[in-house]
C-alpha cells in the first residue's frame, strides 16, 4: 500500500469512528491522525485516539458493553 492510500484509509477510518462516536454522544477531543506515522518511509498511517476525561471513558465503555451483548 502506498503512503497516499494508507493516509486516505486512515482518514476514512477516522471519519467513520468520529461519526459513530457522535451518534452515541461521545466526543474524543484528541481524535485525529498521528502525524508521526506520516514522517516514516513505510506506508503506515495511524488514527490517534488521544485522551479523554473519565466521564467520556465511561460513556465509551457503556457503548462497547452494549455491543457485546
Amino acid at each position: 500500500m502506498t503512503m497516499e492510500k494508507a493516509a486516505d484509509d486512515a482518514e476514512a477510518a477516522l471519519g467513520e469512528l468520529a461519526d459513530a462516536l457522535k451518534r452515541n454522544g461521545i466526543v474524543l477531543p484528541s481524535l485525529g491522525l498521528d502525524p508521526v506515522t506520516y514522517s516514516g518511509q513505510r506506508s503506515l498511517a495511524l488514527v490517534e485516539l488521544g485522551r479523554c476525561n473519565p466521564q467520556t471513558a465511561r460513556k465509551l465503555a457503556a457503548v462497547l458493553t452494549r455491543v457485546e451483548r
